[in-house]
């Protein structure tokens, strides 16, 4: 099957996209709100042992990111891997694996741009939270309209803001614990302290009809790495993608380590695990320990108390402002993609002079702005409906990664081609992703997580629904 991305040489996507901007662009999408804010429902259901549950998550994800990247090297085009189920699949495969994923970060705007709203509310609780959902919704999609190097300029910064954040809390909880700055509470020992590394197993009952343990918790866990797979949307405004795109993403696994496995290993040494609630996160308890420094500023003492609160939701409102500009990308390739293939209306794969995919930008945002209703309608309900609907096509997004690469090297194989950046033990790392999702699938079932679960199905159906009148005027010419 010939490729489905064929455009004449001016109506391209433009190579703008630099080494220094994939790197962060990588680094960025494994650090979101979900480091920050997620860890805490996370920990109450496993205590220390979520640590092992992120390292575990890790692997899978750097795993996925490989079979990716082997792709997205080979072939660096727009479309990402809906270009390759297409090719490699089949025509319903493109269709349904573009479709998901565009709707999946829709579905992520627009619980961002509800968060964004929410954060806001923290300074300036008289603003609406549609209003402030809607002020950076216009802003980042006009980042977005300007160039490809914008974008990458903005979430060069972004990402580094948030790296910054983590260092300098690993630096200082490493000073806590070294130095006895921490307090009495503050011990490796807090890490199998009160009932071990494994304080409620695996999968154990909690008496209320639900369920508690490592196992309970690593569907959460897995759901704060969506966003890695962005990388392969890079690609085709990458410069020297062959170059770029390996030393991105092997650069994942340690950087997991450290951000997620190593921050964890000492922010969870400072505190007895018990301390922590749903709404909190080891994070706030390094600034929590700040609140007995001060400092002189132009002459006035300033009391760390009184910054905790305010530099916590900086993070935290730049962690939401990054993730939604990569959705703003992401969704415009994936649809400018779609309609290139032909499975979306053509005119959205019309660029401006910069190679910018305009049509597609401001029809991803329509549907996108629809979270401002939401948030008009039910703000007090806005984000945990968003959320819930975002796992089904989170699930299928993975699946159909690994499933696609192994088409795509028996493809190669057959071809007898040897691929520029093979992925990591291949092919047992795709029965290993495929065996950990259809897992969590399975555990979310039994946790009481249903719905997410029985949506697939019918969203499957949808789309095939959807898929067969285009189909059927594709075949008529």
């Amino acid at each position: 099957m010939e490729s489905t991305n064929k455009q004449p040489a001016a109506q391209e996507l433009k190579r703008g996209l630099q080494n220094r901007h994939i790197q962060l662009i990588a680094l960025g999408g494994a650090i979101g709100t979900g480091l920050f804010l997620g860890i805490g429902p996370a920990a109450v259901l496993a205590g220390p042992s979520v640590i092992l549950g992120y390292a575990l998550a890790g692997i899978i994800a750097f795993f996925i990111m490989r079979q990716l990247g082997e792709m997205v090297v080979e072939e660096p085009v727009s479309g990402s891997f809906s270009h390759f189920a297409y090719q490699y699949w089949g025509s319903f495969a493109g269709f349904a694996s573009g479709w998901n994923y565009w709707v999946l970060y829709i579905l992520v705007s627009m619980s961002e741009l509800t968060a964004i709203g929410v954060y806001i509310h923290f300074w300036w609780p008289e603003i609406p939270l549609w209003a402030s959902s809607l002020f950076f919704f216009v802003a980042i999609n006009a980042l977005n309209l300007s160039s490809v190097k914008v974008y990458g300029e903005a979430e060069f910064w972004f990402s580094i803001i948030k790296v910054v954040a983590i260092i300098a809390m690993i630096i200082f909880g490493v000073y806590l614990l070294l130095s006895g700055s921490g307090g009495a509470q503050a011990s490796i020992e807090n890490l199998w302290n009160d009932g071990g590394f494994f304080p409620k197993g695996l999968l154990t009952p909690d008496g209320k009809g639900g369920y508690q343990g490592l196992f309970s918790a690593i569907a959460l866990i897995m759901f704060s790495f969506g966003g890695l797979e962005l990388i392969g949307i890079t690609a085709a405004e990458a410069d020297k993608p062959e170059k770029t795109i390996p030393k991105a993403t092997n650069q994942v696994i340690y950087r997991i380590l450290i951000f997620y496995v190593g921050a964890l290993i000492i922010l969870f040494a400072l505190s007895p695990w018990k301390s922590i609630t749903t709404d909190s996160s080891p994070f706030v308890m390094v600034f929590q320990t700040l609140k007995g420094f001060q400092f002189q500023l132009f002459g006035k003492t300033i009391y760390f108390t009184s910054l905790i609160a305010n530099v916590l939701n900086v993070i935290v409102l730049t962690a939401a402002l990054s993730v939604y500009n990569s959705c703003v990308f992401s969704n415009s390739r994936m649809l400018y993609g779609l309609a290139v293939q032909g499975n979306a209306p053509r005119f959205l794969s019309g660029l401006n002079k910069n190679h910018v995919p305009v049509k597609a930008i401001l029809a991803s945002a329509a549907f996108a702005a629809i979270c401002i209703v939401v948030n008009k309608l039910m703000p007090e309900k806005a984000l945990e409906v968003l959320m819930s609907l975002v796992v089904s096509s989170l699930i299928i997004n993975w699946l159909m990664i690994s499933v696609v690469h192994l088409k795509f090297r028996g493809s190669k194989k057959v071809a007898a081609i040897r691929t520029k950046f093979p992925s990591f033990l291949y092919p047992l790392s795709n029965y290993i992703c495929l065996v950990f999702l259809i897992g969590i699938l399975l555990l979310m079932w039994i946790t009481g997580m249903k719905l997410p679960v029985a949506l697939i199905p019918g969203w499957v159906v949808f789309l095939y629904l959807c898929y067969l009148p285009i189909q059927r005027k594709k075949q008529q010419g």
